[in-house]
């Protein structure tokens, strides 16, 4: 995620670069066509163009609402999860008397969550953190994260039956559970139902048909400062339709991303502290970005 204000606006031009380019040079063709060629096909009436302008503008308004909707709603469920194993830190320390091979466990559900949302390769976090056979075991099924929170779950019911503990204490650990299992499916749902198309592609498609013909209704009034003008406008539709189609996969590993690698570790740091055991350092932003 994008989190300096001075290099995502340099992120956002870099990668709106090439279509500005070919925007201008398109532009150029089209004035030295119209002032030195004086090709009538050019002259376009400008109301046509100026009331596609405002549906498309409105059109992309909708279509950005609804993927920043999809953007913030990952973002405050990722914050849920966040909550919710600090929670499950605390009270396996102060409900069932320890347990730290679960807190360990539960510090490694972030790094499966995160691997499974993004369609990454497992990296080393989670086998360094969750035990060898309770490691192989969740491995070995279809959705890791979820085979966690089962195994996790073991765990706590066989400390519940090994020290007697009363069931009200158990129902609280386990509503714990169950509240990362809500949040991880809201997550997954996210993941699994992407945008419609007509929200994902026909923007885009619409965007280049405007700046395709923005330049032939604008020619006959700004003559040859058309590429100034138009490019502008163009570049401006542009970097509108970039913005929702980055933020419209949250999860996809990109710049614009939720930074769910340095969430999972301040999971890990805020676990394991409290038990005495050796941690990293937060994840830090580069260049702006955080990972």
């Amino acid at each position: 995620m994008i989190v300096d204000k001075r290099h995502g606006l340099w992120i956002l031009l870099r990668e709106t670069a090439t279509p500005l380019i070919i925007l201008a040079m398109w532009d150029l063709v089209v004035v030295i066509l119209f002032q030195n060629y004086h090709q009538e096909w050019m002259e376009q009436p400008a109301l046509p163009i100026s009331l596609m302008g405002s549906a498309l503008a409105l059109f992309l308004s909708v279509r950005n609402n609804a993927a920043y909707a999809r953007w913030w709603e990952g973002r405050t469920l990722w914050g849920a999860i966040t909550n919710n194993t600090r929670s499950f830190g605390r009270e396996t320390a102060s409900l069932l008397g320890g347990r730290p091979d679960l807190a360990r466990a539960m510090a490694a559900y972030p790094y499966l969550l995160r691997t499974a949302l993004s369609g990454l390769e497992q990296g080393p976090d989670a086998k360094r953190l969750i035990p060898p056979e309770m490691y192989a075991r969740v491995m070995s099924r279809n959705n890791k994260p979820n085979a966690l929170l089962y195994e996790i779950g073991l765990g706590v019911a066989d400390e519940v039956t090994k020290k007697n503990i009363d069931g009200a204490v158990h129902g609280t650990v386990d509503r714990i559970l169950s509240d990362l299992a809500n949040a991880q499916g809201g997550l997954e749902r996210i993941r699994n139902t992407p945008l419609p198309v007509q929200y994902s592609v026909l923007p885009l498609m619409v965007v280049h048909v405007f700046c395709i013909v923005l330049p032939l209704s604008t020619v006959q009034t700004l003559g040859w400062i058309t590429p100034l003008g138009s490019s502008l406008v163009g570049f401006l539709f542009q970097a509108l339709d970039k913005s929702g189609r980055d933020l419209q996969e949250p999860f996809k590993p990109s710049k614009h991303a939720l930074p769910m690698l340095a969430m999972s570790r301040n999971i890990e740091i805020d676990l394991l502290q409290p038990l005495g055991d050796e941690v990293g350092p937060p994840i830090t932003a580069s260049h702006g970005i955080q990972p």
